[in-house]
């Protein structure tokens, strides 16, 4: 019995999907309606058929044949229920956990045209049915985000899946001042994006996707903090900054978890002063490179504790950078390493390498092609404290803050490609070209 009923909430929500868009413009353009009687607008006639074996089974148990359908639905539009040809009576008092259920089993992307026709509609984006059935599954593409100065209260955006580019416009009333632009975008993790506001002495972390933000006051006033690196986990968030006054610096992290700031001691040498390029976050630690002579440090999130990596780097370096991923059907995350080959701060070659051996050994995994590495080079005039990389849905992305167009390598493949500067952009811009990886994540929680 209770498949049967699985089963027969499964095909009516199937139905439903088919159906309310239809429904939508046929009977909600002047006015939102009531969850009720939109709800009586969205249904149609759906008619049980029995298999063929199972026609004179007498009782036999309701099943399922991808062969053989067991339902007929009725597509046109003229064929919506209208409220007169059902009881009111019945369909009023459907239980609201019922109407969560069959709504549940609606397309993520669907349901979020269906929630602006009313409010409780909207409301039952995080119900429990949503939340259980949604929160782990992939159900948007992943962009590649370009922030810009000039981009007012907009994004750009790249979809790597269908290589097509969109716009994201902050929404209307947006969680951010109209004082703060685009560029105030320090960081993105997981469906999350951390902006600063100077004017509130204050950070703002957002999730566009579900419209929710928290305003995260400095730890301090001033707080000249740099580094800045958002960490988004299924258990909450972390802020990381580095600040720093006088002849001393300090480590300051805020865990989403208790609201709250702590502070240690910062690292003695001196991390690389490239403001563009964020902490590599991986197995619980944040890692980042020092100035030379070159090394890999990492931070551990949960002790507050600074350690050195003792794997050797590379020799003749020009500049390292660090991303962390992993590839297709691998869930382990790897750390690898970008860095320029040459002497006397020219870079002659660019390769990539991968940490193995439980972290003691750097193996060259590949390099990127002569004519593209001259390009590259040409773009950042030698000067590599633009240049910063991450990691984007198997892909190495290597950015320069002068230059639109991104050097990705796809780690599956191992090929290198452009991508090419973004159609929107006037031509007149020609520098403070920032790029994130953004995932949507509907139920990353701020």
């Amino acid at each position: 019995m209770a498949q049967r009923l699985l089963f027969c909430l499964i095909s009516f929500a199937n139905g439903l999907f088919v159906h309310f868009q239809i429904a939508i413009a046929t009977r909600l353009k002047t006015k939102k309606s009531s969850p009720t009687v939109l709800f009586q607008s969205l249904l149609t006639p759906v008619s049980l058929l029995p298999m063929k074996d199972q026609r004179n089974r007498g009782d036999s148990p309701l099943q399922y044949s991808p062969t053989k359908p067991i339902i007929t639905i009725t597509t046109s539009a003229q064929s919506l229920v209208t409220p007169s040809d059902m009881d009111p009576g019945i369909w009023s008092q459907l239980p609201e956990e019922l109407l969560e259920l069959i709504l549940s089993f609606l397309p993520l992307k669907a349901f979020f045209n269906l929630r602006s026709t009313c409010k409780s509609f909207g409301s039952l984006l995080f119900s429990p049915p949503f939340v259980s059935k949604h929160s782990s599954s992939p159900s948007f593409s992943s962009f590649l985000l370009l922030s810009h100065p000039y981009c007012h209260r907009h994004f750009p955006l790249y979809d790597s899946a269908l290589n097509t580019w969109r716009k994201l416009a902050l929404p209307s009333p947006a969680p951010l001042p109209s004082s703060v632009a685009p560029a105030s975008l320090l960081s993105v993790s997981n469906g999350l994006l951390c902006f600063s506001n100077p004017a509130s002495s204050s950070f703002l972390v957002s999730n566009l996707l579900a419209k929710t933000s928290r305003e995260i006051k400095f730890p301090s006033y001033p707080f000249p903090f740099e580094l800045l690196s958002l960490v988004s986990t299924p258990f909450g968030y972390k802020i990381f900054a580095l600040c720093s006054r006088s002849s001393s610096n300090a480590t300051h992290l805020y865990d989403s978890r208790n609201h709250s700031w702590t502070e240690s001691d910062g690292f003695d040498p001196i991390l690389n002063d490239n403001h563009h390029q964020e902490g590599v976050y991986l197995n619980g630690s944040l890692y980042f490179t020092t100035t030379e002579p070159f090394s890999v440090v990492s931070f551990d999130l949960e002790r507050g504790v600074w350690r050195r990596s003792e794997a050797e780097l590379p020799g003749e370096l020009t500049f390292v950078r660090l991303v962390s991923g992993s590839e297709e059907g691998n869930h382990d995350q790897v750390l690898y390493l970008v860095g320029g080959m040459g002497s006397n701060g020219i870079t002659r070659s660019v390769k990539v390498w991968e940490l193995r051996n439980a972290e003691r050994e750097w193996v060259e995994i590949n390099r990127v092609p002569e004519l593209m590495c001259r390009k590259f080079t040409s773009v950042c005039y030698h000067n590599y404290q633009h240049v910063y990389c991450f990691w984007h849905q198997g892909m190495i992305c290597v950015c320069c803050y002068t230059w639109p167009e991104i050097l990705f390598f796809k780690s599956n493949r191992r090929t290198w490609h452009w991508l090419p500067k973004c159609p929107s952009l006037p031509e007149k811009w020609s520098c403070g070209f920032k790029w994130f990886s953004f995932v949507p994540e509907l139920y990353a929680l701020v």
